[in-house]
């Protein structure tokens, strides 16, 4: 029961809450809540993005973890809604955020293809369970093997979790409200939205850090580092 109830509540959250759709062409992020509930759309220069850094303390190690949050801000009421993508490391989740943001500013055809391009070998499928159990034989003695690797495979319910999670996975999600479908339609390249001077500047001052060797968290902390001077100096008149 203990397992069961997690595995119901997270089928109920990919049923009830449709996922956020970014549309490049009008320049703006489609949220809904909760099926049922009023979708909001924010302009994609309002989103904010800011990345958390912490560790998990486990009996066996401390180990790091970060997320990506995305927030959407309603400019109704003033609250925003907060978006939480776990990854294992920062820069995986500077780099989920920095996928998103090409994809709106420069188009699919910008974003990097990914290294993995079998989905059946990915993380958490039969077959890379399969695959990692070869390996696993490969490197290690017989004994090694049973006891390291068959018994305690054994005991966690050996491929049964894989195809748990393929079959989590192929759920319907819920579907969009017929506003989003009707909002997620193409529109002529005259009705394009186009991104605001000030975003063309702050983007033409990341691809010159690129070209100077920069990664993102330097171009930022020394953007800060010049904005905290000049208004340490401004104080100081």
């Amino acid at each position: 029961m203990v397992t069961v109830f997690p595995l119901y509540r997270h089928i109920q959250k990919i049923n009830n809450h449709p996922p956020v759709r970014f549309n490049r062409q009008r320049r703006e992020v489609a949220y809904v809540p909760k099926k049922g509930q009023p979708p909001l759309i924010v302009p994609w220069e309002e989103v904010i993005a800011c990345v958390t850094v912490g560790s998990v303390v486990t009996e066996y190690a401390v180990m790091p973890s970060a997320s990506l949050m995305i927030g959407l801000r309603d400019s109704s009421s003033g609250a925003v809604a907060w978006l939480t993508i776990p990854t294992g490391h920062l820069s995986l989740a500077v780099s989920e955020w920095e996928a998103l943001r090409v994809y709106m500013e420069e188009g699919p055809e910008a974003v990097p293809v990914t290294l993995l391009t079998d989905e059946e070998f990915q993380e958490g499928t039969v077959a890379y369970f399969h695959m990692c159990r070869e390996v696993y034989r490969e490197m290690h003695a017989w004994p090694v093997y049973a006891f390291g690797f068959l018994t305690i495979q054994f005991c966690s319910g050996w491929t049964l979790p894989c195809r748990l999670a393929q079959w989590v996975g192929n759920q319907p999600k819920a579907a969009f409200p017929d506003s989003i479908v009707e909002w997620s339609k193409p529109i002529p390249a005259e009705q394009h939205a186009q991104p605001s001077p000030e975003l063309l500047q702050q983007s033409a001052e990341v691809r010159e850090a690129f070209s100077q060797g920069l990664n993102l968290l330097e171009f930022y902390n020394i953007k800060f580092a010049d904005e905290d001077i000049s208004a340490t100096a401004e104080v100081g008149r």
